[in-house]
């Protein structure tokens, strides 16, 4: 078992930036993929990025491409989402999650944080 907690995100205006943390517990946190997802209301949750396990390799999404970036700290099992020059469209309620294997499918992870909401002002 792996257990994620979430903290960062809030409120900002368009243009800002926030940084979202995710430290994980449990089982060896180094030896997971760490993915990064968000849902808007009415929208089914989508992919935003993803951290290998060494924190060699990332993938964004294109909608995020250099905005935001992923990195992570074994030594504190913790991830992080450093995102700037936000846009109202970010707007979200933001989900760290975990596995062996993860991809930039929800559906190939087990392990999912509580979630933080992001919410960008125009």
């Amino acid at each position: 078992q792996v257990q994620l907690v979430q903290s960062g995100g809030g409120l900002v205006q368009a243009g800002g930036s926030l940084r979202l943390s995710c430290l994980a517990s449990g089982r060896t946190f180094s030896n997971y993929v760490i993915g990064w997802f968000r849902q808007a209301p009415g929208k089914e949750r989508e992919f935003v990025a993803a951290i290998s396990w060494s924190g060699s390799s990332t993938i964004d999404a294109d909608s995020v491409k250099g905005r935001f970036t992923t990195s992570r700290d074994n030594a504190k099992s913790t991830v992080y989402l450093q995102m700037n020059s936000l846009k109202p469209e970010d707007t979200a309620l933001y989900y760290c999650a975990a596995d062996i294997r993860g991809t930039d499918s929800a559906t190939d992870y087990r392990y999912w944080g509580q979630g933080t909401q992001v919410t960008v002002s125009s």
